[in-house]
């Protein structure tokens, strides 16, 4: 039996413009994202400064606009003076947060060329966990302070230019170092943020929201942190991770409802405060941790006793239902791009992440990889506001979700649907019109007879995106037919 849904388009009715942060992803000191990862001396393909170029190619490839370094739970417990200086003199420190070693091999100077080479933004992280204003002051003027000061003269060369600054991370979460309750860390927010401006006015910072939607304080911690520092920061943060628990396949399909919902809830609870305080300034999300994760796995696995240098962890293999759910969450941000404006996949080499890398080894590009690269490059100009009319199938999780989620981009000449098929048994066909004679230009479809396939060090290309062929057009008619369990890109001249 084949479903039927449509997507009603109309230029006209725009969200906003594509914002190029959207396609932000993360680099975090924590298992081998760094160490293994991106940097790693001895591999053959590493350049004078130790990063691999084969990672670097495939970031490239990937389209990631934006960075977040250095972390994640692991910032909460930095000293970023660790890692700057003479290599060789830099301290061995523990590492809290994921109990490991650091080494400081890599630090912000070291970050800094990996990102010009990657030609990515970096948006910094900074420690509120065991760190406060005069800390958070320091490493602004090591990173942007022209020359003439002290931190700015230890650097030396050109400022980096960093514009978007995290006050902390999950600073809600007990697992935290540092953990504040809603109050505390929205004093301490409002100060950095004040102490930041007196030095650079033209900052983007963000405040920590909630680490994810199921927290108990969810809302009400934004609406304090907010209340504290609403005129004193331009975004706030949003956390989410999904994975199917206790075989709930339907829900995990459906991952994109819960974004759906964090978003409309952080913004209705940030006008609020916005109109409580009869402010005219409008703050934005970061979504700036998201992806499938396997955290259960995570969670159930025990302490580790020895203290590690880069161990591995969280090391997940996607499989092409993993894929199909990264490609909706990416539908979902999209569809948020009037508040949405930055986003971060987390992470982005080997640590739940769409690329892998072995020591002395190859690179290769998980499914997860080929969602996000051609959603990066197809999504142009701007995102349309559109109506679906799809059936629905029940789940235990969310009720009863459209079969069908999509968006669309558009930019004169030309238009892009990304579309997702929910379903897990039924082929849906997808039937929309748009203006003039439309001529395809290029189609993508991911899926597979096996919704667990994965690639693998042997096997890096078992699933990869294909042309999409079940599609035609008849006048200004397009209907395509996705199989169970697929993501689509499809894009038209017009």
């Amino acid at each position: 039996m084949t479903l039927r849904a449509s997507l009603h388009l109309d230029p006209a009715r725009v969200v906003a413009p594509v914002s190029r942060r959207t396609f932000g992803s993360f680099v975090e000191h924590m298992g081998r994202c760094v160490y293994g990862g991106i940097y790693e001396p001895s591999h053959p393909s590493a350049d004078a400064d130790g990063f691999r170029q084969d990672v670097l190619s495939l970031v490239r490839e990937m389209g990631v606009s934006l960075v977040r370094y250095p972390g994640g739970n692991f910032v909460s417990g930095y000293r970023w003076e660790d890692g700057i200086g003479p290599v060789e003199s830099r301290p061995v420190r523990r590492d809290l947060a994921w109990h490991s070693l650091e080494t400081n091999e890599v630090g912000i100077d070291e970050f800094m060329r990996w990102a010009a080479q990657a030609g990515v933004e970096v948006m910094y992280a900074l420690n509120l966990g065991t760190r406060g204003v005069q800390e958070a002051l320091d490493v602004h003027e090591y990173l942007n302070q022209p020359e003439g000061t002290h931190l700015s003269d230890r650097r030396g060369g050109k400022p980096y230019g960093i514009s978007m600054f995290c006050l902390g991370n999950e600073m809600d979460g007990p697992w935290q170092t540092g953990h504040k309750t809603a109050h505390e860390y929205g004093r301490l927010a409002a100060e950095t943020a004040r102490a930041l401006r007196s030095a650079e006015p033209g900052l983007e910072l963000i405040a920590c929201g909630s680490s994810n939607s199921a927290m108990p304080t969810f809302g009400a911690w934004e609406a304090t942190v907010l209340e504290l520092a609403y005129d004193a920061v331009d975004y706030i943060s949003a956390h989410a991770y999904y994975e199917p628990l206790d075989g709930d396949l339907a829900s995990f399909l459906a991952s994109a409802v819960d974004m759906d919902h964090f978003v409309t809830s952080v913004t209705a609870t940030a006008d609020s405060v916005a109109a409580r305080l009869k402010s005219k300034k409008r703050i934005n999300i970061s979504f700036d941790e998201w992806n499938v994760w396997y955290l259960s796995r995570f969670q159930n696995a025990p302490t580790p006793t020895e203290w590690e240098v880069a161990p591995r962890v969280i090391e997940d293999h996607y499989n092409v239902t993993d894929a199909v759910v990264v490609g909706s969450l990416l539908i979902s941000l999209l569809r948020h791009s009037d508040r949405v404006t930055a986003a971060c996949q987390a992470q982005l080499v080997n640590v739940i992440a769409p690329i892998r890398a072995e020591s002395s080894g190859p690179a290769w590009r998980q499914t997860t990889f080929h969602p996000f690269a051609l959603t990066s490059r197809l999504a142009t100009g701007e995102v349309l506001d559109i109506q679906i009319d799809s059936p629905t199938y029940a789940t235990p999780r969310f009720g009863d979700v459209p079969v069908i989620d999509a968006v669309a981009t558009h930019e004169p000449g030309s238009l892009t649907v990304f579309a997702v098929n929910r379903s897990q048994n039924e082929p849906t066909e997808l039937t929309f019109s748009v203006g003039g004679a439309p001529e395809l230009a290029e189609a993508w479809l991911l899926a597979d007879a096996d919704p667990t396939a994965t690639n693998t060090q042997e096997n890096p290309d078992r699933v990869i995106p294909q042309p999409f062929e079940d599609i035609t057009i008849d006048g200004d008619t397009i209907r395509v037919t996705l199989p169970p369990i697929a993501w689509a890109a499809i894009r038209l001249t017009t």
